[in-house]
């Protein structure tokens, strides 16, 4: 069975008692493990499918707080490193009242922008395997020449590359900064997702088509544009559009909600065989029932509070499925 490998930051998120008040006025918050690319390694697990981690944790408390959820959703972290050298990042978040997030991180440097190229390791990758990560940890620090030496060393053994930008500014000394960055790793990736929230300032094109259209650089073969509860549209390189209208529900926390969409979209990606060549022929009908699943599970995450303890399993995803066709 191939593996979806994530690489990145897992960190502790802490979420508020209190929704509806800004970060200053919260009086107490909640533990719970986070890091987008940890929660797509999780989502993946917790569907039934195989996924590993790679990181670097501190080797303290929440360090094996994140190992122990990690564990327990199934996510193999034999590639996960401890270290002394920072503790393991945090971010306090507070809730409006529609459910969306500010935060607040504590990372100056935390562990996870420590992880280092020469920790990479060429072995690890298998044609079929999916390499996915995010922008947070591609801020100048070791992680970020980690994740270049990782996609080279996968892009090697015939790894097919997804890039979620899922831009987090207060993480980055400015925004152009932070733009350079998404747009040097984009060209590397063969399916990036990215949300109507992100696509003016990534691509910097206020007309929606334009930029899209301007995503397709380098290797890039899908692009995969979400938006919340209003759907997602898969756009491939060969002119295939597809919409899929967005799913309803009570919305208690939208915490990992994107994850879970991109780590159910890779989970039902991996358990096709001979992924790789089918990459460039998902044909209409494949790519609507990536969508509605992933839609799915990102509608039951987001109907939960927290972000990993939120994720679903496969029965939860197919009993929503069967609930909304009837």
């Amino acid at each position: 069975m191939t593996t979806v490998y994530t690489i990145g930051e897992a960190l502790i998120d802490f979420i508020p008692a209190e929704r509806g008040v800004e970060l200053k006025s919260v009086e107490s918050f909640t533990k719970a493990a986070g890091g987008a690319p940890a929660n797509v390694a999780c989502a993946v697990a917790k569907l039934g499918g195989q996924a590993a981690f790679i990181g670097k944790l501190g080797a303290d408390a929440f360090g094996d707080f994140l190992v122990d959820k990690m564990v327990a959703s199934g996510v193999n972290v034999s590639r996960v490193l401890r270290t002394n050298e920072a503790n393991t990042a945090l971010a306090f978040v507070s809730l409006k009242e529609d459910g969306d997030r500010d935060f607040s991180f504590y990372r100056n440097p935390s562990a996870d922008m420590l992880l280092h190229e020469d920790e990479i390791s060429g072995d690890w990758f298998a044609k079929g395997d999916i390499l996915h990560f995010c922008s947070v940890d591609l801020i100048e620090a070791p992680v970020k020449y980690a994740h270049r030496k990782a996609i080279e060393l996968a892009r090697k053994a015939g790894v097919t590359i997804s890039f979620d930008p899922n831009v987090r500014l207060p993480l980055w000394p400015d925004g152009e900064s932070c733009r350079r960055a998404i747009h040097e790793f984009i060209p590397l990736s063969h399916i990036v997702k990215i949300s109507d929230e992100e696509l003016t300032f990534i691509t910097g094109i206020a007309d929606e088509k334009e930029a899209i259209s301007s995503l397709f650089v380098g290797d890039v073969q899908h692009v995969i544009y979400t938006r919340g509860a209003a759907g997602a549209t898969w756009f491939s390189r060969g002119g295939l559009e597809v919409s899929v209208p967005g799913n309803r529900v009570d919305v208690a926390d939208t915490t990992g909600a994107g994850d879970s969409f991109i780590g159910a979209l890779l989970y039902q990606a991996h358990s096709m065989p001979q992924w790789l060549e089918q990459l460039e022929l998902v044909d209409r009908k494949r790519a609507e029932e990536l969508l509605r699943f992933a839609n799915a599970a990102a509608a039951i995450t987001a109907s939960r509070p927290g972000a990993i303890d939120a994720l679903p399993s496969l029965h939860d995803v197919e009993t929503f499925l069967g609930r909304e066709e009837h």
